[in-house]
């Protein structure tokens, strides 16, 4: 029987916008008192505080003074600096935090403003070494990835297409997302739009916003003796960091969620065709396709194929990223974690709208952090949520 004694309660998200001129402490205001209005908790029960580090500010005590901001007094607090997996690692932790008696009820927050200025820099020895001139960033890591996938196996530009058109209609149906990307697009508009990185296309790329999102996270007690009727429990987590990292030259289409998804899914008893919806992190369309492949809804080289023939509609075989995901809703930088977080639990409330996945009994959301040259991914992590 799985444990259902940790709650989700309550999430909160802003509208996705670009170039606000907000600040990481004045997003995050805004989520929380969003979040304080629409579940009634008092500001004084909540104990603990996991807070995702933001590119758009540089501050190492940025969690302390968020605190001050929000005006809590947490007797736990946690600076999550797992890149877009600090959402779901920050309710696991919170998770474990609560079940060791270490607080109560915990809010997780991620806002970042990207959009707006980057203070961030990945120090240590990757400017100099890892880093060479020309790749431009994650795309250009992401182009490189996806060139050594076509050399191994079979890509087709269709099957990523239909990712982008798939979450752009759901994009349209979200409130929340930017509002310059709530238009449909074609196939023959995919296609045809510009390569970024060969053969990364525009349409396979998310582009950087400024947003904030939270969710609240207590002890399914607690939750019942506060009278809340709906809740989501995370019934598994399992993260790795640096996977294949004794290798000096690892293949870099192989992720870590080779780990990270079946042990997921074993915690939870469960396999992928059990799973409801698909809410996972997508930077990039390549890596929605990979993660597919292995975490074991197809297999690997077999994404394409897969895609192609799958449903992936709000209604349909494998509802993906409901509200658009990144690439459709927009990407509020290191805050883009919570945002698939904050989807899946909506849907699982059955507040999804017009884009409501009909009768979910669970979602499954990833999280990516970090892509160095030559490696994979810096940090993978799946949870798996049950109504």
């Amino acid at each position: 029987m799985k444990n259902k004694d940790i709650a989700i309660i309550g999430y909160s998200e802003t509208k996705i916008r670009h170039r606000t001129n907000r600040s990481v402490y004045d997003l995050a205001g805004e989520a929380f008192s969003m979040l304080l209005e629409s579940t009634g908790i008092e500001k004084s029960k909540i104990d603990g505080m996991s807070l995702t580090a933001p590119m758009s500010e540089a501050n190492p005590f940025i969690a302390n003074y968020m605190c001050d901001t929000l005006g809590l007094s947490p007797i736990w607090l946690n600076l999550s600096a797992l890149g877009g997996c600090s959402a779901i690692g920050g309710v696991a932790r919170a998770a474990a935090a609560i079940r060791n008696g270490d607080c109560e009820t915990v809010v997780v927050i991620s806002a970042d403003a990207p959009s707006t200025r980057i203070l961030a820099r990945h120090g240590a020895y990757r400017g100099e070494f890892q880093d060479p001139i020309g790749v431009q960033g994650p795309p250009g890591m992401f182009g490189l990835l996806m060139s050594r996938y076509e050399h191994s196996y079979k890509l087709i530009p269709e099957a990523l297409g239909k990712i982008a058109i798939t979450q752009r209609e759901h994009a349209v149906l979200n409130d929340n997302a930017y509002e310059k990307f709530r238009k449909t697009i074609t196939m023959e508009e995919y296609l045809e739009s510009r390569m970024v990185c060969d053969p990364l296309r525009l349409y396979d790329s998310v582009m950087y916003c400024d947003g904030a999102n939270a969710v609240i996270v207590t002890t399914t007690e607690n939750a019942k003796k506060m009278g809340f009727k709906k809740m989501v429990h995370p019934v598994a987590y399992s993260e790795v960091s640096n996977y294949n990292g004794d290798k000096a030259a690892p293949d870099i289409t192989e992720t870590g969620f080779a780990y990270a998804g079946p042990t997921a899914l074993k915690k939870a008893g469960m396999t992928p065709s059990d799973i409801s919806m698909f809410q996972p992190y997508d930077d990039f369309t390549v890596a929605i396709m990979l993660k597919m492949e292995q975490i074991g809804f197809c297999g690997r080289g077999e994404g394409s194929r897969y895609i192609l023939d799958t449903d992936l509609s709000y209604n349909g075989k494998l509802p993906l990223n409901t509200g658009g995901g990144q690439i459709s809703a927009g990407q509020p930088g290191l805050a883009g974690g919570g945002l698939n977080l904050v989807e899946a639990v909506r849907q699982l409330f059955g507040e999804g709208g017009a884009r409501q996945v009909p009768n979910p009994k669970n979602a499954m959301v990833t999280g990516i952090g970090g892509i160095p040259y030559g490696r994979n991914w810096m940090i993978s992590a799946v949870m798996i949520l049950e109504a």
